[in-house]
């Protein structure tokens, strides 16, 4: 990691929402699924409070149905940087029938992951969780503010949101309250992967081009894999693909790609005129699907 900040403008406004959350919180956490945008606030993490570690703990919400890949990439990342990580499964939520499994075609564990962080957020006293949604990505996204309020019950009123002028966070809450942070608001697909071949950073293996099992649906490409439910006559054929968001196995689909690179996938992106939200299986099930989510409490 580069010890002198670069003049980078996204880079400055990360770093200082970092800060603003820990002068303002009594006890955050980051969201961190593995994923490139939770990989990325890790590196922007170290930069805003370097020479001294992270001063929070990061939590993963683990579906039980992510990629292995992703899996491994946390489990090093954790290891080499010796940061503190907390793991809530969605399984125990079902087995305790705090939630119900979805069955048939399009099951998918998605949503499920609310009632966990939820639970996580009240176990922990977590004041605010911040995580790497970007505007870009989603409608409901782009409705955000950078300090966005929860209330007691998790939810989201997007008609009641606090301005943020000047760049000045507010993040006074009553109790029961927490709040969601997204220091990477403004940032694009393009910017994150920008900084990623700027500052050479590692990220899964699925994120390259590879060879892999998969079939077709709807004009996606889903992966074959246990947890995914298959029709008899949807054929299972081996692809060069790569991800450009990664949920867990049964929301996130593949893309053709040869990009095997950082720089190939920065050039790819420069000329997709498909959006990256556009291989994510749980976005197509309504056009409000990431409203309703966030309404009841997910990220």
């Amino acid at each position: 990691m580069s010890i002198v900040l670069n003049t980078n403008a996204l880079e400055s406004e990360a770093i200082y929402i970092f800060r603003e959350v820990i002068s303002q919180f009594d006890k955050p956490v980051l969201l961190f699924s593995g994923g490139k945008d939770s990989i990325t606030l890790v590196r922007l993490a170290q930069k805003a409070f370097f020479p001294a570690k992270i001063p929070f703990p990061l939590l993963h919400v683990d579906t039980g149905h992510n990629f292995p890949e992703t899996i491994e990439f946390r489990d090093k990342l954790v290891a080499e940087l010796g940061l503190e990580l907390i793991v809530r499964n969605v399984q125990d939520a079902i087995d305790e029938g705090k939630v119900v499994e979805e069955s048939g075609k399009y099951s998918s564990r998605n949503s499920l992951q609310t009632t966990t962080l939820l639970d996580a957020i009240e176990e922990f006293k977590f004041d605010a969780c911040i995580g790497g949604a970007r505007r870009d990505e989603e409608k409901a996204r782009a409705k955000e503010r950078i300090f966005s309020v929860r209330d007691d019950f998790g939810q989201w009123d997007e008609k009641n949101q606090r301005p943020e002028l000047f760049d000045i966070l507010n993040g006074k809450i009553e109790n029961g309250q927490n709040v969601r942070v997204f220091p990477i608001s403004n940032w694009t697909e393009l910017d994150v992967w920008s900084y990623i071949e700027q500052e050479q950073i590692e990220i899964p293996s699925i994120y390259f081009s590879h060879k892999r099992k998969v079939f077709m649906r709807d004009g996606l490409i889903w992966s074959h894999s246990p947890f995914v439910f298959q029709e008899e006559d949807e054929e299972i054929e081996e692809r060069i693909v790569r991800f450009r968001t990664v949920g867990d196995m049964s929301c996130t689909a593949a893309v053709d790609s040869y990009a095997a690179t950082v720089q190939e996938v920065v050039g790819e992106i420069r000329t997709s005129t498909i959006s990256e939200r556009g291989a994510r299986i749980d976005d197509k099930r309504s056009e409000a699907a990431m409203e309703k989510r966030k309404q009841q409490g997910y990220f």
